[in-house]
């Protein structure tokens, strides 16, 4: 059984930064997107950052230049090093994993969709203030 465990967050002020961790275990699929997503209350969750099994990755504009995805393969362990956190960063924040279906050859592209991902982890809560 998938399982996706999340570490990493906390309280910083802003300016600083935090490196979430994600560890993937029972995960052997060969294609597919993993994913941070960060969620807010009151408001849907949001796209942060993909990458694929290829290393292909997606940021949304929000954090780009701030925030860096990565992942590896050898540890089954996803990151997200963020820098330059300000409070408008302040979320609970989420891995997921979507595995490209078989009937889906050739060429594909992380989905934007939270609801498209197959699994998720239980959440870190990251806190930007002073």
């Amino acid at each position: 059984q998938v399982q996706l465990v999340e570490s990493g967050g906390g309280s910083v002020q802003p300016g600083g930064s935090l490196r979430l961790s994600c560890a993937a275990s029972s995960f052997t699929y060969r294609r597919y997107c993993m994913g941070w997503f960060r969620q807010v209350p009151g408001k849907e969750r949001e796209g942060v950052a993909t990458i694929d099994t290829y290393g292909r990755t997606t940021n949304t504009d929000s954090v780009k230049g701030r925030f860096t995805i990565s992942q590896d393969n050898a540890k089954k362990t996803l990151y997200l090093q963020m820098n330059n956190l300000g409070p408008q960063d302040t979320a609970m924040y989420y891995c997921a994993a979507y595995v490209v279906p078989q009937s889906l050859v050739g060429r594909f592209s992380c989905p934007t969709p939270s609801s498209a991902y197959n699994y998720w982890g239980q959440g870190t809560q990251v806190t930007v203030s002073s």
